[in-house]
């Protein structure tokens, strides 16, 4: 990759990336990005253009150097010019010419569906840094992009990413993987809301709802799901395990239950207290010679082994599936299984009839995660389809899983519209 990069920078031809949200992920890329050779941030979007501009002239880019504009045409002149630009209108990401792929940094699943459908349309490939999308619409975002010939993924450095890293690397190498996951920092908190994290947020640069959806788990169970969905793997039970281990335990605790661990079957996902940031792979082998040079190269005695990432660097990673996705055509992560798994809807609270619920990191609800085929059946509503528009036709109680019948969902947003196509088309 540095070869490549190095030779495209070479010639000229770097690769030019247009990025949408410039909070804390989107800023952390564009400012890494600008010490790559090879690979430039040319267009940086924000609702909030000062955020943009603030974005570039953080990583080191003069004022002199950031045109301001919303029109196709001065954007065009202006990276033709080698210049960087800054706009607050997401459409034009996917419509200005060399842009050769979209990065979707602003976690709002409505948000990102559209961002990906335009960038599929433009014919330019798409990085999702945004897991709330892909775990409701992320199936059929992905065939629309097979279809067109380019490339839908999600990112390095984030932890499904991270994941899937160890599982590529376990399967390459001819081991069975029986279990996967990651760590989780902080002890659920399920009655969390933007007001209780609201000065924690603050200093750490974050909106209120995003830290809130880490605490209550929502967040964890969202990437576990998108790590299902590439995989095939499933959460052993409703809203997974979440034990606590260290690192040296962990596949004594996630074996079989008659072997003396927690699980009910393998080839599952499940978050463990206890090893934050890191990111895990259980594996296995049926040759009697493989486990003596395991055993031999310091990994335990077997049966099961751990393969272990004690880090995610999550957007400051993004440039390599950037890479990836131009220059081998290869997604880092893609819903490759179709719909394995579901973030459901929980009631956070106690609710009334004729309330409005919110979303992902609010007050009214959080997510689990269940098998596909299950919340089929029981007609449960992935999180993602909920917004500040969606209301209760009937009481509720805290802790009741939301199904259909429950609610008046939003149908006019184009996520639920994608959900129905997914539904039909998988």
């Amino acid at each position: 990759m540095n070869k490549k990069l190095q030779e495209l920078s070479n010639q000229g031809k770097p690769i030019k990336v247009a990025i949408i949200g410039a909070g804390k992920m989107g800023k952390g890329l564009v400012n890494q990005m600008t010490r790559i050779k090879g690979m430039i941030p040319s267009l940086v979007v924000n609702r909030n253009v000062e955020k943009a501009i603030n974005s570039l002239i953080s990583a080191g880019i003069g004022k002199e150097d950031i045109v301001v504009t919303n029109s196709i045409d001065k954007i065009n002149t202006a990276i033709e010019r080698g210049k960087y630009v800054a706009a607050e209108y997401m459409d034009v990401a996917a419509k200005v010419n060399g842009i050769q792929a979209v990065v979707d940094a602003t976690g709002v699943p409505e948000t990102g569906a559209k961002i990906a459908v335009d960038a599929i349309g433009n014919n330019k490939h798409i990085i999702m840094l945004n897991v709330e999308a892909d775990c409701v619409v992320g199936p059929i975002l992905h065939k629309y992009a097979l279809d067109a010939g380019v490339v839908y993924t999600g990112t390095a450095g984030d932890e499904p990413g991270a994941v899937i890293e160890l599982y590529d690397f376990a399967i390459g190498l001819g081991f069975e993987v029986l279990a996967l996951g990651k760590g989780k920092n902080n002890p659920i908190n399920l009655s969390v809301n933007p007001d209780t994290v609201y000065e924690e947020a603050m200093r750490k640069e974050l909106k209120p709802n995003m830290l809130a959806g880490f605490i209550d788990g929502t967040n964890t169970m969202i990437e576990l799901n998108c790590v299902c969905n590439a995989t095939g793997f499933v959460p052993d039970i409703r809203g997974c395990h979440g034990i606590e281990s260290n690192i040296d335990d962990l596949k004594n605790h996630l074996r079989l239950k008659e072997e003396g661990g927690v699980l009910n079957s393998y080839y599952t996902v499940d978050y463990v207290r206890g090893i934050a940031p890191g990111v895990y792979a259980i594996f296995t082998t049926n040759l009697e010679e493989v486990h003596n040079q395991l055993e031999y190269l310091n990994m335990g005695s077997g049966p099961n082994y751990v393969l272990y990432r004690p880090y995610h660097l999550t957007s400051l990673e993004t440039p390599l599936t950037i890479y990836n996705a131009c220059v081998n055509n290869e997604a880092t992560i893609a819903p490759n299984c179709g719909m394995v798994a579901d973030t459901i809807t929980v009631a956070k609270k106690d609710l009334k009839a004729g309330e409005r619920l919110d979303s992902i990191g609010g007050y009214t609800v959080y997510g689990s995660l269940e098998r596909y085929e299950i919340a089929k059946r029981e007609k449960l509503v992935p999180i993602g389809l909920i917004n500040d528009r969606t209301v209760l036709k009937r009481d509720v109680k805290k802790g009741e899983f939301i199904t259909y019948d429950m609610i008046e969902l939003d149908k006019s947003t184009l996520l639920y519209k994608l959900r129905q196509k997914q539904e039909e088309m998988f």
